[in-house]
């Protein structure tokens, strides 16, 4: 997995086993299927060292024969043990799991498919998805798998368990300046990435930022990101209220010219604000109306504590500049910063900067009562599910399906059609594989190149 800070390219998106006639083996353990991709792996390699000497064409029609191979071994609930429930949001739950084969741990964030359904929210959870294929970087929360069943749609991520910085704010954790522009940096790194992918996220803030064992800061939950290429510009009110940038609101209310990627600087900057200052810069709550803030920003300053130093004072005052056409909206502006002048950026990179605040690793830093409500009223809980899943297959099958709300099974039938399988550890190792053919590929061009130039030397001076 790259952990680099620049462009990490691209990754394309998982294979959807839908109509290539595999359903039948997805409930395969993934073992089951290594000695049988070994031999063929061999085989193929075999064939192709003889394939290249002959006609280094035929390696083509192998590689996309080949490639695709890889992305058969999708994942599903039951190669993952659950150990506990850590977190929910507004339609999904995270729990802590073990991959049976690998032992690896992860999170595994999940969302009921009736419930998205019913809240309109199963469009986000696409548009997350999408997103999450296509990127990756050492200060995002990284997908590894998306998955499905009957009931539920499953993401598979890195597995943080420093908690997340609402949590800490919430256990009154005093963070100091060098820790909070340590924050500053990490987040600038990954906001600088997610630009370059043309994504606008929309929605950072404490919670949505998790640290590690070590302290470091990675930005998660991409449920109302968007993309944005070629001069476009977002219009939807999204986001968390006292996060978003005033002309997200002015754009709603007046139909101006949208906004970009300078919002997620300003929610940078307010975010930076809290965790150093223990409140908000300004007094917004969700049911504040969209008139009203455009009234409070146009007339209400921010007070900075006066303990600040002055270079952090001028960088915040940056980031929460109301008119986003002279806020400090990229990284080449944060890192002009005096106050980031002493920053190491090139081992902030690395994650070899010492962050100022480690937490405890003697404990979770998450709400226990997520487990409790998950084991005793959740009423689908998640350890009972292939009890529960084996009942309902009977109970279906021996019903009359039009029984059921004829428009929910039509959702239902959609979803399960239009999700995307990943697998980001199959697609690393095919791209791997797929690398090693063209270099394979390369090498016999090059010997055939050679052989050739020598057959046509001999052939001139008649000497062979």
């Amino acid at each position: 997995m790259q952990q680099g800070c620049g462009d990490a390219g691209g990754l394309a998106r998982g294979c959807s086993l839908v109509g290539l006639g595999f359903e039948s083996h997805l409930d395969r353990s993934v073992t089951d299927w290594r000695p049988v991709l070994g031999r063929f792996r061999k085989c193929v390699c075999v064939y192709l060292a003889d394939a290249f000497l002959l006609s280094c064409g035929v390696s083509f029609i192998w590689l996309f024969l080949i490639v695709p191979l890889f992305c058969l071994f999708a994942v599903n609930f039951d190669h993952f043990q659950i150990l506990r429930a850590i977190g929910k949001g507004s339609f999904g739950k995270v729990c802590i799991v073990q991959k049976r084969d690998t032992e690896k741990m992860y999170a595994m964030k999940y969302m009921n498919k009736q419930q998205c359904i019913e809240r309109d929210e199963v469009r986000n959870v696409f548009r997350e998805l999408e997103i999450l294929q296509e990127i990756e970087h050492v200060f995002l929360v990284n997908l590894w798998y998306s998955f499905q069943d009957e009931e539920d749609m499953f993401m598979v991520v890195d597995l943080l368990l420093g908690g997340d910085l609402r949590y800490h704010l919430q256990q009154n954790v005093q963070f100091t300046e060098e820790a909070v522009k340590l924050y500053i940096c990490e987040m600038s790194l990954a906001l600088d990435y997610l630009q370059t992918q043309n994504i606008v996220h929309r929605d950072v803030k404490p919670d949505n930022i998790l640290l590690d064992e070590k302290g470091h800061a990675h930005l998660t939950d991409f449920n109302v990101a968007t993309i944005i290429k070629d001069g476009e510009r977002a219009t939807a009110l999204a986001g968390t209220k006292p996060y978003m940038a005033p002309e997200i609101f002015r754009s709603y209310m007046n139909g101006g010219g949208g906004y970009a990627f300078e919002v997620d600087w300003w929610s940078l900057g307010v975010t930076a604000f809290e965790i150093l200052r223990g409140w908000r810069p300004y007094e917004i709550h969700s049911g504040n109306s969209v008139e009203s803030l455009i009234q409070l920003f146009s007339t209400v300053s921010v007070q900075y504590c006066p303990a600040w130093s002055k270079d952090l004072v001028s960088l915040m005052r940056k980031l929460l500049t109301v008119n986003p056409e002279h806020r400090y909206s990229s990284i080449s502006h944060v890192r002009a910063a005096p106050c980031m002048s002493d920053v190491d950026w090139d081992s902030a990179c690395e994650k070899k900067v010492e962050p100022a605040f480690v937490p405890n690793k003697g404990r979770l830093h998450c709400d226990p009562t997520f487990e409790l409500e998950e084991m005793i009223l959740e009423s689908r809980p998640l350890h009972k599910k292939k009890k529960r899943l084996a009942k309902n297959r009977s109970r279906d099958n021996s019903k009359d399906s039009q029984s059921e709300s004829d428009y929910l099974q039509e959702c239902l039938e959609a979803v399960q059609q239009e999700f995307t399988i990943f697998n980001r550890e199959r697609w690393e190792e095919a791209q791997r594989f797929s690398l090693s053919l063209s270099l394979t590929r390369a090498r016999a061009e090059a010997e055939t190149s050679t052989l050739n130039m020598c057959r046509s030397v001999c052939s001139s001076s008649g000497s062979c």
